[in-house]
């Protein structure tokens, strides 16, 4: 992963890991720059209809030409404490038989007690790009309720081109490395001499809006070779990493877990792929719960600006309350002084990096904003790491901050630390947790833009990003016009025909939705809105900051759990405070 304190600076995403022990972060999403992504977004259709697919039909397990897949056994076998399989895919559903596969990695904890078994509760931790192997791996399972490890089996999977699939998303190649190295080499002395002016001023950084024609020429050819580097490295695997065919990979795995009917929890971008699933097999849903909703009706534009809005609200929450999840580690000890630093902070790394230890860029403005956005998603486990990079910021050393914005400052698992356990990746994950077949050994990074963009149609005219960076600002300030810039990736990368819609999903039963009221990147309206277009959705409040509910709050942890239990509904008005 390129680290966000280098000459391409970062955002945000929606990704969550859901375990109380759960990552500070988990990944940034880049807003400038060769490695610019897209946020989470649903699309830009104006008719607000889904369309139809011939390639899905009402029952794609009665299909001659997909038996193999459905009818396929797991060959469980042990991986450290737990199982893990493989799990084979057509690559294309619509061409099953022309021998195109993925092999997705899936892990298994088996918990549930014999003569109490309900089946295997199958979990999405996020991303797009966030690997589920390693989220059971890491002891998900540990820290569900025992009522619900009693009757399930705790199982996840890599999604098809992210972690360990095979084959695997990346958007660099051999080639497109030396030539960046190149080009990197090339840059620096043209920054070199031009910060050689007559007055001695060194060249500008990367402005947060970028106001002129030549900001925004530079703004759109990083993102386009952003593009052509993922269209280089995984062009065939491009069409074939969208949510929808993930969802139907999904009905893969229940089948071949012997499930009649599917138990699952997603967080986040874990929403999109379990709506999905509902709309396409809404008979097969046991219980769904969707943890930090997106909304499927919201264009690319709409999603975006209420996000960055909602990153906004939680920074200023964060100089109001930080006293009390912080205490004497806050940067100030008013909210005034608080909100004063930041300001100061935005303006000093406007106008000049702050420096990093091992990097010659260091700590830019977007990549400030950045760090605080990221700090926002778990503030019981956060802001007391954020408020001490920001004091040291504010002394003259952004290499916290910068460690933030790369997601490296993390909560650690403090029982992987009494036991001595090793932390590095478990080599039964496959190749691609190595770095073998030219795939890093994160590919988070690219697995988030490609299937971004795959989803979301944007607009190929680059104009329509400019025009939405002044209302982007009054809405929402740095967070609105980095958050716009951050979509220009997708302009250039192949879309697929979904369009933003409400969902259509009859005969699905009551599905959960989970609304944190202070969440910044999954928008508490989304949840609200999501919840109402299932038939019969219930809506579980959570009155807090940070992004998503369960693994957060005990009071939201037992209704969802005797929900996946004994399909406990939800009454109507149903809140939870932190």
């Amino acid at each position: 992963m390129i680290l966000p304190w280098t000459d391409h600076p970062w955002e945000y995403s929606v990704i969550t890991a859901p375990t109380r022990r759960r990552r500070a972060l988990v990944l940034a999403l880049a807003v400038l720059g060769a490695t610019s992504l897209a946020a989470c977004t649903t699309g830009t259709g104006a008719d607000g209809k889904r369309p139809r697919s011939s390639a899905a039909p009402a029952d794609p397990a009665s299909r001659p030409d997909l038996r193999r897949f459905y009818h396929q056994k797991l060959d469980w076998r042990p991986c450290g404490d737990h199982r893990c399989a493989s799990l084979t895919v057509p690559m294309d559903y619509s061409r099953p038989g022309d021998g195109k596969t993925f092999v997705l990695p899936v892990a298994k904890a088996v918990t549930a007690v014999t003569g109490r078994r309900v089946g295997s509760l199958v979990l999405n931790p996020g991303g797009p790009g966030e690997r589920g192997v390693r989220l059971i791996k890491d002891g998900v399972a540990e820290d569900i309720g025992r009522g619900v490890r009693e009757r399930f089996d705790i199982v996840s999977f890599d999604p098809r081109g992210v972690g360990a699939s095979k084959p695997a998303l990346t958007c660099t190649t051999a080639d497109s490395t030396e030539s960046n190295e190149s080009n990197e080499s090339k840059e620096s002395a043209e920054s070199a001499e031009s910060a050689e002016s007559a007055d001695g001023e060194e060249a500008a950084v990367v402005p947060l809006h970028p106001r002129t024609a030549s900001e925004r020429a530079d703004a759109l050819a990083s993102a386009r070779a952003t593009a052509a580097g993922c269209r280089a490295a995984s062009g065939p695997l491009l069409p074939h990493v969208g949510t929808d065919d993930a969802a139907r990979d999904l009905d893969v795995l229940r089948a071949a877990l012997g499930e009649r009917r599917l138990t699952y929890v997603g967080w986040s971008y874990g929403t999109s792929l379990g709506t999905s699933y509902a709309e396409q097999f809404p008979r097969r849903v046991r219980a769904m719960v969707l943890d930090g909703a997106v909304d499927p009706s919201l264009d690319w534009r709409q999603r975006m600006l209420g996000q960055a809005t909602g990153f906004r609200k939680a920074v200023a929450e964060y100089a109001e309350t930080c006293a009390d999840t912080a205490g004497d580690a806050c940067p100030g000890t008013t909210p005034e002084e608080i909100r004063a630093l930041i300001d100061r902070l935005l303006e000093r790394t406007g106008r000049e990096p702050l420096p990093v230890d091992d990097s010659a860029y260091g700590l830019d403005a977007p990549a400030l904003i950045s760090a605080l956005s990221l700090s926002m998603y778990t503030p019981e486990a956060q802001w007391q790491t954020l408020s001490e990079a920001l004091v040291a910021a504010d002394g003259g050393d952004g290499t916290r901050l910068a460690a933030l914005a790369a997601g490296e400052e993390e909560t650690q698992d403090p029982d992987a630390e009494a036991s001595g356990e090793p932390t590095e990746a478990d080599p039964s994950e496959g190749p691609a947790e190595s770095g073998t077949d030219g795939v890093p050994e994160d590919n988070a990074e690219a697995a988030l833009i490609a299937i971004n963009c795959r989803d979301v149609p944007h607009p190929r005219d680059a104009q329509a990003y400019w025009d939405a960076l002044a209302p982007a600002e009054k809405a929402a300030g740095a967070y609105g016009t980095t958050g716009v810039t951050s979509e220009l990736v997708c302009a250039d990368l192949p879309a697929g025909p979904k369009r933003p819609h409400r969902v259509t999903a009859e005969g699905v039963p009551p599905v959960l939705v989970v609304g944190t009221a202070g969440d910044p990147a999954t928008p508490y309206a989304e949840a609200v809105s999501l919840s109402r277009q299932f038939p019969g959705g219930m809506l579980l409040s959570l009155d807090a900051p940070g992004h998503t509910g369960y693994g957060r709050s005990a009071c939201v942890d037992r209704k969802v759990e005797a929900y996946l239990i004994s399909l406990t509904k939800v009454l109507p008005g149903t809140t939870c405070t932190a």
